[in-house]
């Protein structure tokens, strides 16, 4: 199918503008874990999401109809490009720190699910061979996959 350069720079100019938003939205999320305020993350993470589903939408339909791309002027390419490039680089600093406070979100988890056991299994006696007995830690349940 061809395409004319009208519509073809209208769906770059659109895909365009909408990475720069999106790139932006994670730039934010970014600064609000380093200062430790992901609270600030937390209320804008649905529209965080949808940018996402329609970023993948409108990249997916640009892959599946690359005549698209061709028809598009090259300055218009250029700045998809360059858009796209400064979205990767984001992408890749907020995916690291993303993973950085799941890591310690999961410590911090571990570590109280481990003194509260510990906590339980204190006044539990001495068994028969005059060995403390462990404690029950069955009422503690931790998620691995927090």
């Amino acid at each position: 199918m061809t395409y004319d350069t009208v519509t073809a720079s209208a769906h770059l100019h659109r895909l365009t503008a909408l990475t720069v938003r999106l790139t932006g939205r994670l730039e934010a999320e970014t600064q609000a874990f380093a200062a430790h305020r992901p609270q600030d993350v937390a209320a804008g993470l649905a529209e965080t999401q949808d940018l996402a589903n329609l970023y993948r939408r409108e990249s997916t339909q640009l892959k599946m109809n690359p005549g698209l791309l061709s028809a598009a002027p090259p300055s218009d390419r250029m700045g998809l490009i360059k858009a796209t490039e400064a979205f990767e680089a984001v992408l890749a600093v907020h995916a690291r720190t993303v993973e950085a406070a799941r890591t310690i979100s999961e410590g911090l988890v571990r570590t109280i699910a481990q003194e509260v056991a510990g906590a339980r299994a204190m006044g539990t006696g001495y068994g028969a061979s005059g060995r403390a007995a462990a404690g029950d830690g069955r009422a503690v349940t931790l998620n691995r996959k927090a």
